[in-house]
């Protein structure tokens, strides 16, 4: 646990824990499930806040262990190379994106089979009948981290697509983007399938769109080949350094033009060494890195 970065660390305590608790408070008639797994929304157990907190909530082991294997394999890279702002702020969009998709989802299957009893009902009609079945809607339970895990497998094959890895029973390595995607192709053809399923195939989809939204997003906004390793392109970034130009010391400006030309030079210097770790890391992976090099490109990401 010493070497795992400290967001993905703590998400793994976490999502331990509350599983944990799930048993222990199970015995004592409190179930976790009910009140942090993400609802149907217009069933009577929906609140806001689930959105949030059914990312921490895991039916069973396997469910836990597998989650959180992926989270460990692929998190650490990540977090590594991003750091742990925009790796936690990517996680829980996620997260949240693709417990909408999948609330939308849900609400597709629903009108199908109240219209398949009802033809002619309109939409306010499902509604009404949505809110007369509202405690039997409590059943339509979504728990587990998978939406934000797929996420984190997205921005690992998009940031290092060149990157082997091997995946079991294969007996050769494959490149990440080619991992990224048949993980893709198995969930759209779960989606399709007309067999049921206890597994949330558009939360997984819904987690990727939004990651890879995101990513797209800080590639035409952000510095260093466009992923924002150390940014300062958000709006609230912009705010701070105007703020902090109109209350600095004023300056003469000889020194003013001599401190800003020391400023530009050791940036370019810093980007530049940034820009040779990453293509050292497209060409022959993160684990070719040196000590300092990982060192210098995890402090970048800060």
């Amino acid at each position: 646990m010493r070497n795992i970065p400290t967001i993905t660390k703590n998400l793994l305590i976490i999502n331990v824990l509350m599983f944990a608790a799930t048993f222990v408070f199970k015995s004592r008639g409190i179930f976790f499930d009910d009140i942090f797994g993400l609802h149907f929304f217009p069933a009577s157990d929906f609140h806001v806040y689930q959105f949030v907190t059914y990312m921490f909530m895991h039916a069973d082991i396997m469910h836990l262990f597998f989650n959180m294997f992926a989270l460990w394999m692929f998190g650490c890279v990540v977090e590594n190379v991003w750091g742990p702002k925009k790796f936690i702020l990517y996680y829980m969009v996620c997260g949240i994106g693709a417990g909408l998709i999948q609330e939308l989802a849900q609400m597709g299957e629903f009108y199908m089979r109240v219209s398949a009893q009802n033809p002619s009902i309109s939409l306010s009609g499902v509604f009404q009948v949505a809110e007369m079945g509202a405690d039997a809607l409590n059943g339509w339970n979504t728990v587990g981290a998978s939406g934000a895990v797929y996420a984190i497998l997205l921005a690992f094959g998009m940031t290092f697509p060149e990157e082997k890895i091997f995946i079991f029973p294969l007996p050769v390595p494959i490149k990440a983007k080619w991992f990224v995607m048949i993980y893709v192709v198995i969930e759209l053809l779960s989606v399709m399938s007309v067999s049921n399923s206890n597994v949330a195939h558009c939360a997984h989809l819904g987690g990727m769109l939004f990651g890879w939204m995101l990513i797209r997003y800080w590639r035409k906004s952000g510095p260093g080949g466009g992923y924002g390793y150390g940014g300062n392109s958000s709006f609230a970034s912009k705010i701070r350094d105007g703020w902090k130009k109109y209350t600095a010391p004023k300056k003469d400006n000889k020194t003013k033009d001599n401190a800003d030309w020391d400023y530009n030079r050791r940036m370019k210097e810093r980007q530049d060494e940034v820009d040779r770790i990453l293509d050292k890391v497209r060409r022959s992976g993160y684990a070719s890195l040196t000590e300092e090099e990982k060192r210098t490109l995890f402090n970048n990401g800060k």
